[in-house]
């Protein structure tokens, strides 16, 4: 088990991402402290982990009070806290004359001040419990700007950054800090998505997916369990030495050139 005696606090756990990673680290020993807005997305998944594995504080991770009364959950739930993952995230599209202020100002605060208030509460935390490790949840789309969704790159971006000026400044201190950039992961969120373009298009969200999944060397998207593995690999000590890293997880995405994509495109508007 590589999260034996280690406890966990995870945000965004009531979503396909989340709820992959904390059922993983349930299996692998771990304790795992629950958070999402909505307490109803959280009972479902402790109700399917054995007893005594999970707890559960909804919050906003916005807020600092919520913040800290998450990581005091935690602690003391585990008695210590090794492990935080920033999870919780939105994937509000459109560009800079289209979007509103009040959309990008919450994307940011959720997607970026979210995981550094997070970070600021835990890390003492962390710290005490003789060092341990935090793994955000970027996105490929921060390191790749992502057509009509420049608030949503740009906050994955600075995440990426936030991860690694934490690895720096807190790697003296046995503290590890990496982001995960997963391609496209099929979620039911991203199901309602493609669902909504398939209609604008005649087609089904399953004929949207197949499409979009040509350009991705593996051929399909993500299942959530696969970020999640990842995640694990992070969150444990077989990366002992891996600190400060952008662990793109794409299927290969990241690795085609932006032309051959560019004509892809062009075969698939002909069809």
């Amino acid at each position: 088990m590589r999260l034996l005696d280690k406890v966990a606090l995870v945000t965004g756990a009531g979503g396909g991402i989340g709820s992959a990673i904390v059922r993983r680290f349930v299996a692998e020993g771990a304790k795992v402290c629950l958070t999402d807005l909505r307490v109803d997305m959280l009972a479902p998944i402790v109700a399917s982990l054995p007893e005594g594995t999970t707890a559960v504080c909804p919050g906003d991770v916005t807020k600092l009070d919520d913040v800290r009364e998450m990581v005091k959950v935690a602690v003391e739930f585990g008695g210590k806290l090794d492990v935080l993952v920033n999870c919780a995230g939105l994937d509000t599209g459109g560009d800079v004359a289209t979007m509103t202020e009040a959309d990008w100002e919450r994307l940011l605060a959720v997607n970026l001040d979210g995981p550094f208030l997070t970070a600021k509460v835990a890390l003492p935390e962390i710290v005490a419990a003789g060092g341990g490790s935090i793994v955000n949840v970027a996105s490929l789309a921060g390191l790749r700007c992502v057509h009509g969704m420049a608030g949503y790159s740009s906050s994955k971006g600075g995440l990426i950054m936030l991860t690694k000026g934490i690895a720096i400044d807190y790697g003296p201190k046995k503290v590890r800090c990496n982001a995960v950039c997963p391609g496209p992961v099929r979620t039911g969120l991203l199901d309602l998505a493609m669902t909504g373009f398939g209609e604008r298009l005649g087609l089904t969200a399953d004929e949207v997916f197949e499409r979009a999944a040509s350009v991705v060397p593996l051929g399909r998207p993500a299942h959530p369990d696969e970020i999640a593995a990842a995640c694990l690999f992070l969150a444990s000590d077989e990366s002992s030495f891996v600190t400060g890293a952008a662990l793109t997880v794409d299927g290969g995405l990241s690795a085609v050139d932006p032309f051959s994509i560019g004509l892809q495109h062009v075969a698939l508007r002909r069809d």
